[in-house]
């Protein structure tokens, strides 16, 4: 009669295999990032951009490779060369050289090459914190683009924008005190500047040139935005807003919404 084997069986499970092994942390680096994690890095980029330490073409690509990372070694490279380390001061930036006026001019990193715009059977918008180019080609086929300007830094004194509009229209919106130069032809199409404010001395100048067949150009003043973002011209379209949001918390009230 064969005795029993005093190794066991190689059915029998075993206790030190069944037990899961601890997982080590993971790195800084092979964490993955969150959507709220690419639009910090996505709001450095702009931030970058908008004073001139970065080209269009490089924003562009680090905006891309931001919004692809899934992890924050992806994240990380983008920003390297834009934020500080921790216990290093930051150097002293050159102020840019500010016109009398709502706009600001900064011809550091200033560049050569225009910026094109393209609205065919559709549109393009610039608005907000931008950097506006000594040159913009813009181009509307049965579009529309809509440039504001309030916000934005120019990269020359003197800016000029030029292009064709064809069964489309390009519409300006520029800070009061800019000077503007309307030197655009007119084919079953015009421009319309006469809602433009006087020039300030020393304020930039802003240059538009083409040609507007069956289309439009228009330039209008705004005036600055207040501390909540709305400029006067807008007070009706707030007052509008505040009434109605009273009214739907008053309702909320009446209901105990909250």
């Amino acid at each position: 009669m064969s005795t029993p084997s005093s190794h066991p069986s190689s059915l029998e499970p075993n206790a030190e295999s069944s037990t899961a092994k601890p997982v080590a942390p993971t790195g800084p680096e092979a964490m993955r990032a969150s959507d709220a994690d690419r639009q910090q890095v996505a709001d450095v980029l702009s931030s970058a951009y908008a004073e001139g330490r970065l080209t269009r073409e490089e924003y562009d690509e680090r905006l891309d490779q931001a919004m692809t990372a899934r992890t924050f070694g992806e994240l990380i490279p983008v920003t390297r060369d834009l934020v500080y380390a921790p216990g290093t001061s930051a150097p002293t930036p050159h102020a840019p050289a500010t016109t009398a006026g709502p706009l600001a001019v900064d011809p550091t990193n200033a560049s050569a090459e225009p910026e094109r715009l393209v609205g065919i059977f559709g549109g393009a918008t610039r608005s907000g914190r931008w950097r506006v180019r000594r040159q913009t080609q813009a181009l509307a086929l049965f579009g529309g683009i809509d440039l504001d300007l309030r916000d934005a830094v120019l990269e020359s004194q003197t800016v000029e924008i030029s292009g064709i509009w064809c069964f489309g229209g390009l519409d300006i919106k520029v800070p009061e005190g800019m000077e503007v130069r309307d030197q655009t032809v007119g084919i079953f199409g015009g421009s319309d500047v006469s809602h433009v404010a006087p020039p300030t001395p020393g304020a930039p100048t802003l240059v538009i040139k083409g040609v507007a067949l069956f289309g439009g150009v228009s330039v209008k003043s705004v005036r600055p935005r207040n501390a909540d973002g709305w400029s006067r011209g807008d007070s009706r379209a707030q007052r509008r807003l505040e009434r109605v949001q009273r009214r739907l918390e008053r309702h909320a009230d009446r209901h105990g919404w909250h």
